[in-house]
């Protein structure tokens, strides 16, 4: 999946990018079933349109004690434990970087660290429905919850796998050249812009590869 033409940029390119976010479903495309992560997967980010114009309506994350600080990554996924007893959730984030030192600082923001990452639901979230068409509430859906929620969903987040999308020239440079983080998947900012990205097979095999048992010989 390749560029074919100028990516726009700014907020132009990064709004294409959720666009097309918005129809990846529920469960990231690709994303393998396993005994690592029997729990239910939910898109955080981007929310529907319809809800986009009142803010704190998306999960986001953040660090431990942090007020003002958070990280809002163009897609969220969220893989929630099933165990109310073992509360985390592991996260699939895709970042569209329009600029070499946009991808450093997105970088920076998950670099590993001696300090807990968090993931905060908000209330509205988890009370809203999954979906335009349907009309389930986002709570029922997740296993670790088992009456209706009265606050905001808190989770240390256990795995975190990261897909950034790169224009073309700083794609290529950084395929030659960089290493990238365990945690870390590249792709072509076409691959992101592409009208039913989540179904091309590229696309799917790249996040197979971001699995929790990707590191194993003999997955579970």
């Amino acid at each position: 999946m390749r560029e074919t033409q100028r990516a726009p940029g700014g907020k132009v390119l990064d709004e294409l990018v959720r666009n097309r976010l918005r129809a990846w479903p529920q469960r990231p495309p690709g994303a393998v079933k396993t005994p690592k992560q029997p729990g239910t997967w939910l898109r955080g980010r981007p929310g529907e349109p319809t809800r986009q114009a009142t803010p704190g309506g998306q999960p986001f994350l953040k660090l431990p004690g942090s007020a003002t600080y958070r990280t809002l990554p163009d897609g969220l996924w969220l893989h929630f434990s099933p165990d109310p007893a073992d509360r985390y959730a592991d996260i699939l984030c895709i970042e569209a970087c329009g600029s070499v030192s946009n991808l450093q600082d997105k970088r920076a923001r998950f670099a590993p660290s001696t300090t807990s990452l968090l993931v905060v639901c908000p209330l509205r979230w988890l009370l809203d429905p999954v979906e335009q068409h349907d009309p389930t509430p986002r709570w029922r859906l997740i296993r670790l919850l088992r009456a209706e929620p009265r606050e905001p969903l808190v989770l240390p987040v256990r795995d975190v796998r990261v897909l950034y999308g790169l224009k073309e020239r700083d794609y290529l440079g950084f395929a030659r050249h960089q290493m990238p983080q365990a945690h870390e998947y590249y792709c072509p900012m076409g691959a992101l812009t592409a009208e039913r990205s989540h179904e091309h097979p590229d696309m799917t095999a790249l996040i197979g590869r971001a699995s929790a048992t990707a590191n194993f010989m003999t997955p579970p």
